[in-house]
């Protein structure tokens, strides 16, 4: 889930997996393994929106209320 919106945010910032990866300081194949198996924590996921100057919000909602926990 978070894979798939993580690689429409690069293509959106025109930004590759390898200069991501420099910005986090790890490989590009950890993030691309991370991609594939869409295997992030919620502090990783919280780095690559400060990485790309992003707001991330981590939430789930209840539709027919409304509410997010």
């Amino acid at each position: 889930m978070f894979s798939e919106k993580i690689r429409i945010l690069l293509i959106k910032k025109n930004i590759g997996i390898s200069e991501l990866a420099k910005m986090l300081d790890c490989t590009a194949s950890n993030i691309t393994n991370k991609l594939k198996r869409d295997n992030f924590s919620e502090k990783e996921l919280k780095s690559i929106a400060e990485a790309l100057g992003c707001k991330f919000e981590g939430y789930f909602e209840i539709p027919e209320t409304g509410d997010r926990i």
